[in-house]
């Protein structure tokens, strides 16, 4: 007899829930949210795994990859279809959680989702943190501006690089505003964090054949190139170029009801990072 297993994965602990043809429930269980513990118990060889049900998460990407590695016919599930079948239960626990998507693999109910490959996670991890460097840097220098602006103090229309430099000028002569030395040293290890991060981007798109093609069509650098070609990772998983719209948001939302029909505004689903640097 074939049967369908449901993780509902949190940090700490997943909930296991195995499940057979008829829906009868054969096993629950809860186990550290690690690949070793989730293969130990999946890999017995009372069942016979048809599909295991893995909801997209912060850890799926790690443990269905080592559950794929296992050999288990694991299967990333989209969040939005997870949560609208789930919706219906009166009460929504860790285990309820692990046992409706048990069923959902049981009569292929669910839409799987693709695992990027670890290239492309790494890739997008590396954007990620120069992003994340960038606002922080980014942040502070508003900041500084908004102190001085109290004192009437205008830094006014200055680049980063002489930025530091600006801020001395201004501050040079009031000794009470010396409080800006810790945010100017903040503010420049963050730039040089950051500088060294984009240089990783550069080396990487320079040997990368597919982000050199793409950088020569006009407004599109470094980043831009190798944000898509992450975000992308597998071309050949799409029928046509129609089916890449979707999965960044760029495609209107379509209500219709009776005779109603409305085209709304793109559903800005999915990738954001990604509708942002386009």
């Amino acid at each position: 007899m074939k049967h369908y297993t449901g993780l509902d994965v949190s940090v700490k602990e997943t909930s296991i829930c195995i499940v057979d043809e008829m829906g009868k429930i054969c096993r629950e269980v809860k186990v550290p949210s690690h690949p070793d513990d989730l293969i130990a118990v999946l890999r017995d060889p009372a069942w016979i795994l048809e599909r295991v049900g893995l909801e997209a998460g912060p850890l799926s990407q790690w443990l269905f990859e080592a559950l794929a590695r296992a050999g288990l016919p694991v299967i990333c599930i989209e969040t939005r279809h997870v949560k609208a079948f789930l919706k219906a239960q009166p009460n929504n626990t860790d285990r309820n959680d692990a046992r409706g998507i048990a069923q959902m693999m049981r009569v292929n109910l669910y839409r799987p989702v693709h695992v990027k490959t670890l290239t492309s996670q790494k890739r997008r991890a590396l954007l990620t943190a120069r992003k994340l460097l960038q606002g922080k840097a980014i942040a502070i220098e508003n900041d500084i501006r908004g102190l001085l602006r109290n004192f009437g103090l205008k830094v006014g229309n200055v680049g980063a690089v002489k930025f530091e430099e600006r801020i001395r000028e201004l501050v040079d002569s009031m000794a009470d505003l010396q409080i800006m030395e810790p945010l100017l040293t903040a503010r420049r290890k963050l730039r040089d964090e950051f500088a060294r991060l984009h240089k990783k981007v550069l080396n990487i798109v320079r040997n990368d054949e597919v982000c050199r093609l793409l950088m020569t069509i006009p407004g599109v650098g470094p980043v831009v190139s190798l944000a898509f070609t992450s975000t992308i990772d597998i071309a050949q998983r799409f029928k046509n170029s129609k089916a890449v719209g979707p999965i960044l948001g760029l495609t209107p939302k379509l209500e219709e009801s009776g005779e109603s029909k409305r085209v709304g505004r793109v559903s800005l689903c999915d990738d954001a990072m990604m509708r942002t640097l386009l």
